[in-house]
């Protein structure tokens, strides 16, 4: 199923989410974009989240940003799962 949200793995420790937000955005309307930081040390965990204006944009920015570099790590890139309710 495709979302407006997209998964994005494999990110440098460096990375925060002014960059992801900022890689995205030359290929479509980035609405919000996080890097998911661990609570206790506060480093990057390595993944975050990148979430679009429409479907579309968000199947344009995975076709275009599949595998790219970005601070030295070629980076996954597929669409996010919605979260599940606890039960």
């Amino acid at each position: 199923m495709e979302t407006k949200t997209l998964f994005v793995g494999w990110l440098s420790w460096n990375l925060r989410w002014q960059d992801l937000k900022d890689a995205f955005n030359e290929h479509a309307e980035v609405v919000h974009a996080k890097v998911i930081m661990d609570r206790e040390t506060n480093r990057s965990k390595g993944f975050g989240f990148v979430e679009f204006a429409s479907v579309e944009d968000a199947v344009k920015a995975k076709e275009a940003m599949e595998g790219v570099e970005l601070d030295g790590r070629a980076i996954r890139v597929d669409f996010a799962e919605e979260r599940k309710e606890a039960e």
